[in-house]
């Protein structure tokens, strides 16, 4: 598509927006600079963050100049939930999670070329303000009656706990982003994610104020699913894009386990396939679901945005090891702690634990006798070899690396046996 709107629009990337029109001339036929704000409430980013870090790339391969803001001041302040007051970190833990936040960010974006991106903190021009600046300079230009409207202020002051000065005070600081923004660098854009509708144009009503300028705000919706629930939550918790918080193999595998009812969906919002690739998937899911083409498609995306080819790669051969489909002792030993993780467990004592014990023990098997009955019918497996003794043992050359055994009932009910 040659018009940007009608791409981002068609991929479901636009929720809010300001002048669409005006918007729509300036991105085709100028250089806009924009700016998305993160902050550092957490050691990672997850994946809501991902769409505005989508955006943010989708706005620079078409020639814009992106401004990635981590809010080191903000962060210190906390943008009111509507449920409760957010618990305030100190001041090094922010600014630990700054600079592991950057890191993140910088493998999104381009800070090369025609239009490179840049990296700021709103620490920087904070910082330095003082009291009585900000209450004379930027509070004056805020009325309390628009200040009390925004949703999660007007929910937050009807429940019991109500809400802090200091949580009330965020937008005042996230407005002052965008008008520092334009100031400096020329910003005439600020995207962010629907919740922070408010506060964009909070941001954009002072740069008006202020400067006498017209600027744009435009939001991404939150993601649900066809079912209108809430999208992202694995098992143990928020999808975090840092590997040391989710492991890439438990990040594919969330994407792989994605509904067909979502997944044409979610390749338009979360991945950069072409129109005519997605519609082909779309046809597959509609003719023969059970292959998963798109879910497949999605998973090695995805996965290869935030983690690399080489860790999708790495991914991809562990899943296929696990069902006997390829090598197990290939797979390196963090990939398979982390591939067999929520598995049903069983302890391994060396030359002495049996295929039986780790049947029982793991749950896979209620009972000697059906474990015995599994084994004699050939359905027993220890690292994806067939087990025909019901009292061979575990000895050394069964474990793989990371120090597990893997032994499966079937063709796909798997267990790790862990050594103790």
């Amino acid at each position: 598509m040659s018009d940007l709107i009608d791409e981002l629009e068609w991929r479901g990337l636009i929720k809010q927006h300001t002048d669409l029109e005006t918007l729509r001339k300036a991105l085709n036929e100028t250089q806009v600079t924009f700016y998305c704000g993160f902050d550092p409430t957490a050691a990672s980013l997850h994946h809501g963050h991902l769409v505005q870090l989508i955006m943010m790339r989708h706005l620079q391969l078409a020639g814009h100049h992106p401004i990635a803001l981590v809010g080191g001041a903000t962060g210190l302040i906390g943008d009111p939930r509507m449920t409760q007051e957010r618990q305030l970190h100190d001041k090094a833990t922010v600014a630990e999670w700054v600079e592991r936040l950057k890191a993140q960010i910088e493998k999104f974006l381009d800070f090369e070329g025609d239009n490179p991106a840049r990296m700021v903190n709103n620490l920087d021009w904070t910082e330095p303000l003082s009291a009585i600046d900000l209450l004379r300079d930027l509070g004056k230009n805020f009325r309390m009656g628009t200040m009390l409207a925004k949703d999660a202020v007007a929910r937050r002051l009807q429940s019991e706990e109500g809400i802090s000065f200091t949580e009330f005070s965020y937008q005042i600081l996230q407005a002052n982003d965008f008008l520092q923004l334009y100031r400096k660098y020329g910003a005439t854009l600020e995207t962010g994610g629907n919740d922070q509708w408010g506060n964009l144009v909070g941001g954009m009503d002072l740069i008006h104020k202020i400067e006498g300028a017209d600027v744009h705000v435009m939001t991404t919706p939150l993601i649900t699913k066809s079912d209108g629930t809430k999208f992202g939550k694995s098992e143990g918790g928020a999808i975090w894009l840092d590997p040391e918080m989710l492991s890439p193999y438990a990040f594919y595998q969330f994407w792989l386990n994605v509904e067909d009812a979502d997944v044409v969906h979610f390749l338009k919002v979360f991945t950069f396939l072409p129109r005519e690739e997605i519609e082909e998937l779309e046809r597959q899911t509609a003719e023969n679901p059970g292959a998963r083409a798109a879910q497949r498609a999605l998973a090695e995306a995805v996965t290869t945005l935030v983690h690399g080819e080489s860790e999708t790669e790495r991914v991809k051969e562990a899943s296929a090891a696990l069902f006997g489909r390829g090598d197990l002792r290939a797979v390196d030993g963090k990939t398979l702690v982390a591939a067999t993780s929520d598995l049903p467990r069983a302890a391994v004592t060396v030359d002495r634990t049996t295929i039986l014990d780790l049947l029982v023990d793991s749950g896979l098997e209620k009972g000697i006798g059906a474990a015995k009955r599994t084994i004699a019918s050939g359905g027993a497996y220890i690292n994806n070899e067939k087990v025909s003794e019901e009292n061979r043992t575990i000895t050394s050359e069964d474990v793989l690396p990371g120090d597990v055994v893997l032994f499966r009932r079937g063709k796909r009910q798997l267990g790790v046996g862990t050594l103790s």
